[in-house]
């Protein structure tokens, strides 16, 4: 996988592969136990957590620029104490990495269906919406392992420990692809930037999300392989579905939150302390599945 000279991460840059090729769901030994590189202890993380919430994507963009700007300070003054956890939900939204392609979009800009932005993350056009559950770690890798390859894994394995663990489903990596794949289809999304080893951007996980909108991209630029969802793939096959027939999308939300956090937990080896979260979100008609404003940021 080639490290572009920024530090950011872009599958687009990879080379497709034989469907043949796909791994199947594996704890490897290397996530079994993780030995923090440079505390004896685990580090603690504050977690904002606003899963219940739709959060405007500029806001929690911005928001994550100023903890790592803050995180880098406190580097140089030898203060750096606690890794962040945020999770939460997108109102619609068109994101793009920052060597993304319009060519992967389908419609004009100027009349995008939702907010458009260009972001300094690694890989191509995705979609953020209600029922997509949303993580953004902003860690300091130096405490845990400073080596790129690694954490995108990581994260890939939190995903797929959830969707084994709570969902009975049988995930895999597909060689040269970032992200978790359930059938062929891609439940889970991954796009990071990482300053001066500190990450932020992270992982989106499709529970209950309306699949309508990703009709209008080619997710991730891949253009042969399918979107999928917790809901969608549980309906689809009766067997996996035997211990959630009766559950609703409020409770496959809740019990998709609650183990992202739990696995996030034991992947990279830190205790979660709950923060007061700050207020990012305005309740009311705007949070519906039809927001139709429309935005485009150009970020260099």
């Amino acid at each position: 996988m080639p490290v572009l000279a920024s530090s950011v991460f872009s599958s687009a840059t990879w080379p497709l592969c034989n469907p043949s090729k796909i791994k199947q769901h594996s704890s490897t030994p290397i996530f079994r136990r993780l030995t923090l590189t440079r505390c004896q202890a685990k580090r603690c993380c504050d977690c904002y957590d606003m899963y219940k919430e739709l959060v405007p994507y500029a806001n929690a963009w911005s928001w994550q620029k100023a903890i790592v700007d803050k995180r880098k300070a406190q580097i140089i003054r030898n203060e750096d104490l606690a890794d962040t956890l945020i999770v939460l939900q997108h109102q619609p939204v068109y994101t793009l990495g920052t060597g993304s392609s319009e060519e992967n979009l389908h419609f004009d800009i100027k009349n995008a269906p939702f907010e458009l932005y260009r972001t300094e993350r690694g890989g191509e056009v995705t979609y953020h919406g209600p029922g997509q559950l949303v993580m953004y770690p902003i860690i300091n890798l130096r405490y845990h392992k400073m080596d790129l390859h690694w954490y995108l894994r990581s994260l890939e394995e939190v995903i797929i420990r959830v969707l084994s663990s709570s969902f009975s489903m049988e995930a895999s990596r597909i060689d040269g692809l970032t992200g978790v794949w359930v059938e062929g289809r891609k439940l889970a999304a991954i796009g990071i930037r990482v300053s001066q080893w500190v990450t932020y951007h992270g992982l989106a996980l499709n529970v209950t999300t309306d699949l309508a909108p990703f009709q209008q991209i080619v997710p991730c630029g891949i253009r042969d392989r399918q979107v999928g969802s917790i809901r969608g793939i549980l309906k689809e096959f009766s067997v996996s579905t035997e211990n959630h027939q009766d559950t609703d999308d409020v409770q496959l939300i809740d019990i998709a939150h609650k183990s992202l956090v739990k696995e996030f937990s034991e992947v990279f080896q830190v205790d979660i302390h709950c923060k007061p979260t700050p207020i990012l979100t305005s309740r009311g008609e705007n949070h519906s599945r039809g927001l139709t404003k429309k935005k485009l940021i150009l970020e260099g």
